[in-house]
């Protein structure tokens, strides 16, 4: 089994910060994808961004060129910096970590984005 535990989700202004983690423990499969994804009240679980055991990155239109997503392999913790944050990324975010096989989830993280 693999465990998920997302933090730094929270209250943010318009154009702020935040720094979400993701720290996993458990039987972590060696080779991995991790991945953030969100979800908006009434809207579908989308895509934030992923990264590969090697490092390569992906975004979503939506958020390129203000989050950024990293790991660090020897601490099993993923990070997503969401900087210039805007209302419409008010969701909550989930961790995961897809070994090509399966889906791992974590409870999520409640960001919101409101003045």
């Amino acid at each position: 089994q693999v465990q998920l535990v997302e933090s730094g989700g929270g209250l943010v202004q318009p154009g702020g910060s935040l720094r979400l983690s993701c720290a996993a423990s458990g039987s972590i499969p060696s080779i991995n994808r991790m991945g953030w994804y969100r979800q908006a009240p009434g809207k579908q679980r989308e895509l934030v961004a992923s990264i590969a055991g090697g490092g390569p990155t992906g975004y979503a239109d939506s958020v390129k060129g203000r989050f950024t997503i990293s790991r660090d392999n020897a601490k099993n913790t993923m990070y997503l910096q969401m900087n210039s944050l805007k209302p419409e990324d008010t969701a909550v975010y989930y961790c995961n970590i897809y070994d090509y096989v399966h889906n791992y989830w974590g409870q999520g993280t409640q960001v919101t984005v409101s003045s």
